[in-house]
């Protein structure tokens, strides 16, 4: 008991409305385990979410707001009823495990592909294209350049946030997290070289940042600010588009190069903006990355290694997840000194479906099967082996076979 009182990681904290019972938190991540007609969440997800229950919180997958959002193959939705009651199954699972569970809301714009449209273009603030891999029903394609938003479908968009929000809560969960972050949707607006738009929406800090703040005051009208997080934070993500072929017509192949969200000038002063501002809304979180990429020679340069979180705590006066090449070591640092209030971990919540007791024993960590993270099934999802109840009894690594 010492052990864990003496680990930050072990200590109980307050986020929002929820009490949670350590700062150790899944990470959303894509498992692309919704093969079915109605992208709706199965027992199966159930299985998954409720051998990982004892995090402090589990944030889940992405999970698309609309049939328009869609763009991710077999990924899961919140806009059916059919959706609700599998989200429903999911929660329930959860919470008879003692555990907690936020649904993470997006929308992938231009990382869509017409593969999902029956040919008809994904849309986005502008007609850019992120120069990027979609993940279509048949395999991975370059992305398209997308088609501009107009106001009438901006408008929508915002309203489906809203609805989704109010159906992640008629399906149980305790709160929803805003997917604002990477290269989706709401990025793409914020991003001053995916949005060229020239009205409300584009232009200046403020402009292209309204959609993500009409979103949030949506969102805010169906589910309490308590209950609210937001996944947001800057980045600098080359191209990396097999087959992409420049302004100068050669193929670059699976190679980075500059794209449109690679940092650029504006990259840091808009989420400087967009961060500060967003305290005004006492969200419950904002899940924070570090350093996704190389930042070096970046304008994010500074950011790199904790420096994302030394930049960024003074700016947000709520509760920080600090997320990306987090360890138990460095968890434990980053809640001690102040930098970060609870720890996402993505990659060993897969392999590891009891990661704190992990973490509390001493156990060795499994091993993560990549080749079964984007894929379907039983097989790499819900295999994964537990401690034994008396390995973590006794602080053993015995493993279940």
């Amino acid at each position: 008991m010492d052990h864990l009182i003496s680990q930050p990681l072990f200590t109980p904290v307050r986020m929002g409305k929820l009490e949670l019972p350590n700062r150790i938190v899944m990470a959303p991540l894509t498992r692309m385990r919704a093969a079915n007609p109605g992208h709706a969440p199965t027992k199966l997800h159930a299985e998954y979410y409720a051998q990982r229950a004892s995090a402090g919180l589990v944030i889940g997958e992405c999970t698309e707001i609309s049939p328009d959002a869609y763009g991710w193959a077999d990924t899961p939705g919140l806009w059916s009823a059919e959706q609700v009651r599998g989200w429903r199954g999911v929660t329930d699972a959860v919470h008879k495990k003692g555990g907690l569970m936020y649904a993470q809301l997006w929308h992938t714009g231009a990382m869509s592909h017409p593969d999902f449209f029956d040919g008809a273009l994904p849309v986005s603030a502008s007609n850019v294209n992120p120069e990027q891999e979609s993940v279509t029903p048949s395999g991975r394609k370059p992305t398209v350049a997308p088609r501009p938003m107009s106001k009438d479908e901006i408008r929508q968009t915002v309203a489906d946030f809203g609805i989704a929000a109010k159906n992640a809560m008629e399906a149980g969960f305790d709160g929803v997290q805003i997917q604002a972050n990477y290269l989706y949707l709401i990025a793409q607006f914020l991003n001053s070289a995916t949005n060229l738009r020239d009205d409300e929406y584009g232009g200046s800090t403020v402009n292209r940042a309204r959609f993500l703040f009409e979103i949030t005051e949506t969102i805010l009208e169906h589910v309490e600010p308590g209950r609210v997080g937001i996944k947001i934070g800057p980045m600098n993500v080359p191209s990396l588009t097999p087959g992409y072929r420049p302004r100068d017509g050669i193929e670059v192949g699976p190679v980075k190069t500059p794209g449109p969200f690679a940092a650029n000038a504006d990259t840091l002063p808009d989420m400087e903006y967009v961060i500060k501002r967003l305290n005004g809304y006492k969200l419950a979180h904002l899940l924070l990355m570090g350093a996704n990429t190389d930042f070096t020679g970046s304008p994010l340069e500074q950011l790199a290694g904790d420096g994302m979180f030394r930049h960024f705590r003074p700016l947000f006066h709520g509760h920080l997840i600090a997320n990306v090449e987090m360890t138990q070591e460095r968890g434990n640092r980053l809640i001690k000194t102040g930098l970060a209030d609870s720890i996402a971990f993505g990659r060993h919540y897969i392999a590891n479906p009891d990661l704190p007791e992990r973490f509390a024993t001493g156990a060795p960590l499994a091993d993560l099967d990549w080749q079964t993270v984007y894929a379907s099934g039983a097989k790499g999802y819900i295999d994964y082996p537990a401690l034994e109840p008396e390995a973590i009894g006794a602080g053993t690594s015995r493993k279940t076979l």
